[in-house]
C-alpha cells in the first residue's frame, strides 16, 4: 500500500473524482477526512466505507467560505494530528457562460469555489506542513485551465488561475518539502452540474471535441491523483499533468 498511516484531505469528496479518491486512498493505507457542501453525499460515503470495513472523518462545509476551508484543515489535524495530503479537487461549472453573459454573482461563485477555496485550504495546510518539512498538495484543474474554448469565462479563468496558484506553491515551497502539482482531466463522467448552457458558449465548445475519445471514470482520475500524493512522484513538482484521453494532443 502506497499511503500507509498518511493523513489525507480530499474536497468535493461526495462524488464523481473526490469520491473515488477517497476510496481509493484509503485501500491505499491512508487516514482520510472526506468534505463536501453536500451532507447526504458524504453520509452515502461514509455508509459505503463502513460497509467495505473501513472508516473516514467527513466534515460538511461551503470551501468557498474562508472559515468552512480553514476548518477542514482543522478537523484533520484534530482527528489525526496531522495532515499529509491535501486534494482540491472541489469545484463548479458556468454553464458554458461567455463574458457578456455572466454577471457578478456568477464570477464571484465559480471563482469562490474553484480558487478561492484551493488558495484558502492550501494556506492553512501549509502551517501544517512546514514546520514537519513534508507534504503533498494536488489541485484538480481542467483543460479548461490550458485553453479558452472548454468552459465558460469564469471556469477558464478560475481554472487557469489555479495552475498559477499550483506552480507558485511548487517553486516557492521546493526546498521546504512541499510538492504541489496539478491534475487537467478531459470530459469526465460525474455529476458536475450543468443546467442551461449558454449557447455561443456551447456551439463554440462543440468545434473542439473529437469524436475519437472517450469520456473518463472518475476512478481513472482517482489513479491519476494516487501517483502524485505517493512517494511514486517523489521528484514530480510543479507539473500540469493532463489526463483527457487524447483530446488536446491532436
Amino acid at each position: 500500500m502506497k499511503l500507509v498511516d498518511k493523513v489525507a484531505l480530499v474536497t468535493g469528496a461526495g462524488s464523481g473524482i473526490g469520491r473515488e479518491i477517497c476510496k481509493l486512498f484509503m485501500q491505499e493505507g491512508a487516514k482520510v477526512v472526506a468534505t463536501d457542501i453536500n451532507a447526504e453525499a458524504l453520509q452515502s460515503l461514509a455508509q459505503e466505507m463502513e460497509a467495505a470495513g473501513g472508516a473516514l472523518t467527513t466534515v460538511a462545509g461551503n470551501i468557498a467560505e474562508r472559515a468552512d476551508a480553514e476548518n477542514m484543515v482543522e478537523t484533520a489535524v484534530r482527528t489525526y494530528g496531522t495532515l499529509d495530503i491535501l486534494i482540491n479537487n472541489a469545484g463548479i461549472m458556468d454553464d458554458f457562460t461567455t463574458l457578456a453573459n455572466t454577471d457578478d454573482a456568477l464570477w464571484r461563485q465559480v471563482l469562490g469555489v474553484n480558487l478561492d477555496g484551493p488558495m484558502y485550504t492550501c494556506r492553512k495546510a501549509l502551517e501544517i506542513m512546514l514546520p514537519k518539512g513534508q507534504g503533498v498538495i494536488v489541485n484538480v484543474s481542467s483543460v479548461g485551465g490550458l485553453f479558452g474554448g472548454r468552459a465558460g469565462t469564469s471556469y477558464t479563468t478560475s481554472k487557469h488561475a489555479l495552475l498559477g496558484l499550483t506552480r507558485s506553491i511548487a517553486y516557492h515551497y521546493a526546498l521546504k518539502g512541499i510538492r504541489c502539482n496539478a491534475i487537467c482531466p478531459g470530459g469526465v463522467a460525474t455529476n458536475i452540474a450543468v443546467r442551461q448552457p449558454d449557447p455561443l458558449g456551447y456551439e463554440r465548445l462543440q468545434t473542439t471535441l473529437p469524436a475519437t475519445v472517450r469520456m473518463a471514470q472518475p476512478d481513472e482520475l482517482a489513479r491519476v491523483a494516487l501517483f502524485l500524493a505517493s512517494d511514486d512522484s517523489s521528484f514530480v513538482n510543479g507539473e500540469i499533468l493532463v489526463a483527457d484521453g487524447g483530446w488536446t494532443a491532436g
